[in-house]
């Protein structure tokens, strides 16, 4: 079974629940792979915890945006799961 958690949308102030699929720490720092759907085919997102060491009991996540970031965690991913391939936009 795959974990869901809860985000509120900064937007709008709502909770969105989404799917997480992975998580893999690189350099240090904390990333997951969540999507909005359980299972089929659907999009992705990467996002990194940027809550610092003092919040280490309450994780803060954004959008990677760097590419070479976003990449590197393309290929964490790939090597985790087998059946997600990343389309790149």
């Amino acid at each position: 079974m795959v974990e869901k958690i809860s985000f509120e949308d900064e937007e709008t102030g709502l909770a969105k629940e989404l799917f997480v699929l992975a998580e893999t720490v690189l350099g240090g720092v904390s990333y997951i792979l969540v999507t909005e759907e359980e299972e089929g085919d659907s999009d992705a997102m990467i996002l990194k915890n940027v809550a610092g060491e003092e919040d280490a009991e309450k994780a803060l996540y954004e959008t990677v945006t760097d590419e070479k970031e976003l990449k590197d965690a393309m290929n964490a991913f790939s090597d985790i799961l087998d059946d997600v391939v990343f389309d790149e936009e």
